[in-house]
């Protein structure tokens, strides 16, 4: 029986209750901005520019949780370079809140199970298989290209 009010099924609440709590991503879509606006955001971003580290040695050290959200490692916001649309990946919490800031520490860590970069991603762990298929089908394409030929070792 769904509930008319909210249209969630019983299964749906089930579901909702084993993301532990988290809400799903939201995006912002982007404005065209003023013509001062941009110069406004340009200038403070030739002062930020000094301070922003350029290499991973620059920031492994750094502090926690990462300051930089708009660097393309950081896990709390994503930008679309095509849009400019915003994809806040936890839209109810702060960044001083989250656990994890950086893809690269988790990946100095080394290997993890898909539970954990579901949580660490806001994402479910079926979600996270689909995105690992996804990308090992582009490498395998890729390699295919660049040696010309099938390799059956990598089906």
């Amino acid at each position: 029986m769904a509930d008319k009010k909210k249209g969630i099924t019983p299964s749906g609440v089930t579901a909702r209750k084993a993301r532990k709590g988290l809400r799903r991503s939201k995006t912002l879509a982007s404005r065209r901005l003023s013509r001062e606006e941009v110069q406004e955001a340009e200038s403070v971003l030739e002062e930020l520019a000094q301070l922003r580290p350029r290499r991973r040695s620059d920031c492994a050290q750094g502090p926690r949780p990462c300051p930089w959200v708009s660097c393309k490692f950081h896990l709390y916001l994503d930008v679309n370079p095509e849009s400019g649309s915003i994809k806040l990946n936890f839209p109810d919490r702060e960044v001083w809140e989250m656990t994890e800031t950086c893809a690269l520490d988790v990946a100095d860590r080394g290997g993890i199970t898909l539970e954990e970069v579901g949580e660490i991603l806001n994402l479910t762990r079926e979600r996270i298989r689909q995105v690992e298929v996804a990308g090992l089908e582009k490498l395998q394409n890729e390699y295919q290209q660049v040696h010309g030929a099938h390799d059956p070792t990598l089906d």
